[in-house]
């Protein structure tokens, strides 16, 4: 009976995974020979040239989605997450900080969740005008209607984020099988029709094509790498479903389902060369096109959802990291934990990608962008891979070398090409990168500042509590909470109150929040209580960066470890820092400004670590950086 509980689970698991995972890479089919052909790069359309593209296509699903991600990447798992934020912090702490290879690490992590980012606004741009591009095919008068039609449809996308996926989150999977289904058939068809592609499939194909065609094959190598877009949303899915239901999705349903496609397009082209204009929706005649047009833009808002999610996951992982400043954090679901959503991200995002759809206007001119933020993500995946082999794993030198460098190389070759679209969209997800990297950085070396400040001006918490009791303030009834940060010593808050106030409560307790480079820290290990003598307590919670911070929680835990709250009882006082900028320290004065107006735009304290407002009192300090 549990084998097959465990049977109908990871059925169920896999048909989720096709529905949320592999919506990117699935929807590539759309836009990927139509732009690899595309005029601007001067490949001839004839069969040898199309042989070797759908052999490079073909043997680039096998040996980096296949291989790389599915074999290997999935493997390198930080307690069962996975993504570049979470391999970053596994790295990191692999290495640990007195490494001198701890901040180029970092840099190469947050340098790939930005470019993760771009790809996150790019791929709804992308494939919703992919999809609703079917449209000119079917009636070219309507070609005016394809830029409004998508921004509506994204729109309504992201104005629906706030409600959550839970209610059409269901319907996702058996819509993705539908597509792969269609996907599938249809290339099987074409395939009957010039069974000449099926020898695409020996890489011979594709090691000619590239000797034979040199430079324009190294442009279209480029284009080619749209096939592979997606290939980071399955590693970092992995923690939602787990390594064994992505690897049966992709190995059962959707690389049989994209292989068969790409030959069928590629043997509609050996027997229909006109049909480059939009080859996908020409694959079954003019019949099948408003039909494939319906299908093909659940598939692309399917696949929207599935970034436009990651992204609210990788930002919330980012602010618990320290990489970013706190933000509104809602959950829209009682049951899954992990299904949020962050309205500051989804407006900035959704204004992002309409200027990136408006502004470019075809999936065509779109695909430049795309290819520099998924090689370049992919690329920084293969690096930081490479020091968990060697630290993490302890593998011999040789062994990591041989299991990362041949990807490496790859990556190398794909993110060169792409950067040839560098005047043609490639410039759009770097300065996307550039903005956010400059924002990250800011804000993590702003926060080192002022925990040195602190540091530095720091009073010794057991001296001072020794020196308070020699001639102890008059003590209150109830509970005092009291913020502290991990480096911190008196709690600017605590000596504001004594001295406007003269007293002290009853019961005082130090609460320091500490977060850990993995995903999640187990509930028993979460609080640890360390009494200080005259009834004061020093309270350390440990959070992972996937955790969710909820301190009324933490202090129900508590009782069980002899320290009981009543929270009409108990009161939060918070310093509320009031960053001041100071020529000739710290960072460059227009940092230091950004800094400044980013910890003023923060969330506060209080709301991120859900504690009751009416039971809070804030208390203003100024940090000098």
């Amino acid at each position: 009976m549990t084998s097959q509980n465990n049977k109908s689970g990871l059925a169920a698991m896999t048909l989720a995974a096709v529905g949320i995972v592999y919506g990117d890479i699935g929807t590539s089919p759309l836009y990927t020979l139509k732009t690899i052909f595309d005029p601007e790069h001067g490949l001839a359309l004839n069969t040898p040239n199309l042989l070797g593209i759908v052999s490079l296509i073909f043997w680039g699903l096998t040996l980096i989605v296949s291989l790389k991600y599915v074999t290997l990447v999935l493997r390198a798992d930080n307690r069962g997450e996975g993504g570049i934020m979470a391999l970053m912090a596994l790295v990191l702490n692999s290495v640990t900080k007195s490494s001198r290879w701890y901040h180029p690490l970092m840099m190469i992590g947050v340098f790939g969740a930005t470019m993760f980012y771009g790809d996150s606004v790019i791929t709804p741009a992308i494939s919703v005008l992919g999809a609703i591009e079917g449209l000119e095919v079917a009636t070219p008068a309507l070609s005016h209607y394809v830029v409004p039609l998508a921004v509506v449809v994204l729109v309504g996308l992201y104005s629906l984020q706030r409600h959550g996926t839970a209610g059409i989150g269901r319907w996702f999977g058996p819509v993705m099988i539908v597509w792969f289904l269609a996907l599938a058939v249809m290339g099987v068809i074409n395939i009957a029709k010039a069974p000449v592609i099926l020898e695409a499939l020996n890489p011979w194909h594709a090691a000619r094509f590239m000797a034979e065609n040199k430079f324009i094959a190294f442009v279209a190598l480029g284009a080619v790498v749209l096939a592979l877009t997606g290939a980071e949303a399955l590693y970092a899915d992995m923690g939602h479903f787990g390594k064994k239901p992505i690897r049966f999705a992709w190995f059962l349903i959707v690389f049989p389902a994209l292989a068969l496609n790409y030959l069928g397009q590629g043997g509609l082209l050996i027997t229909d060369p006109t049909a480059i204009e939009n080859p996908f929706f020409r694959q079954l005649g003019s019949w099948s096109v408003y039909p494939l047009v319906v299908l093909s833009t659940m598939a692309a808002v399917i696949a929207s959802q599935a970034t436009i999610s990651g992204t609210y996951s990788m930002t919330k992982q980012a602010i618990m990291l320290g990489l970013l400043p706190r933000m509104r954090v809602l959950h829209t679901s009682e049951s899954e934990i992990g299904q949020i959503y962050i309205p500051a991200v989804n407006w900035i995002q959704l204004a992002v990608v309409l200027i990136a759809v408006t502004g470019f206007g075809s999936s065509d001119r779109l695909a430049g962008a795309y290819g520099i933020a998924v090689t370049a993500t992919m690329l920084a995946t293969t690096i930081l891979t490479f020091f968990v082999t060697r630290y993490r794993w302890k593998l011999p030198l040789a062994v990591c070398i041989g299991a990362t460098g041949f990807f490496m190389l790859m990556d190398i070759a794909l993110f060169s090409a792409s950067t040839l679209k560098l005047l043609h969209g490639g410039w759009f997800p770097l300065l996307l990168g550039a903005i956010l990297l400059t924002g990250m950085l800011t804000w993590n070396r702003g926060r080192e500042l002022v925990f040195e400040n602190l540091e530095a001006h720091a009073i010794p918490l057991d001296a001072f509590l020794q020196s308070l009791f020699v001639g102890p303030p008059t003590r209150v009834p109830g509970t005092a909470i009291f913020l502290r940060g991990e480096t911190d010593g008196v709690p600017h808050a605590l000596l504001h109150n004594l001295s406007h106030n003269k007293v002290l409560h009853e019961r005082v307790v130090f609460l320091t929040v500490h977060i850990r480079e993995e995903p999640w820290v187990p509930a028993a290990e979460q609080v640890q209580v360390v009494e200080l003598g005259h009834n004061c307590f020093q309270l350390n919670v440990h959070y992972g960066f996937k955790d969710e911070p909820h301190i009324p929680g933490v202090m129900k835990h508590c009782a069980t470890l002899g320290l009981p709250f009543e929270m009409m009882e108990t009161s939060f006082f918070i310093a509320r820092q009031t960053v001041i900028s100071t020529p000739g320290k710290g960072m460059a004065p227009w940092r230091e400004h950004l800094f400044a107006a980013m910890s003023r735009n923060a969330r506060a304290a209080a709301d991120y670590y859900q504690i009751p407002p009416n039971r809070v009192i804030e208390l203003g300090t100024q940090v000098e950086i």
